[in-house]
């Protein structure tokens, strides 16, 4: 009895965090935080210089002109009608232009 009771102490001792009392060695990294914040910096302004780059190629790209095409000739074999359809001549999406 004396021996579960020490054992259900010890469990509920470590349940409840006992154990993290005890000194853990730290860790050591190779570079310190002033490295690491150096690194985040630079990353910041290369991410902002592109996005501003982008920005401004797309801007470019996008407010110039573009070709118009002539209108194709009309061919005499497009739009061959061998019988009406039955809602009239022309095709049931075919918008007429006068």
């Amino acid at each position: 009895m004396a021996m579960a009771t020490i054992r259900s102490n010890l469990l509920r001792a470590a349940f409840r965090g006992a154990s993290r009392n005890s000194a853990q060695p730290k860790r050591g990294f190779a570079s310190s935080a002033h490295d690491d914040a150096l690194e985040t910096a630079k990353w910041e302004k290369i991410t902002y210089a592109g996005i501003a780059a982008c920005t401004t190629l797309a801007f470019y790209n996008l407010s110039k002109g573009h070709p118009h095409h002539e209108e194709p000739p009309a061919y005499p074999y497009l739009h061959i009608r061998n019988k009406e359809f039955p809602w009239g001549p022309d095709g049931l999406f075919e918008v007429k232009h006068h």
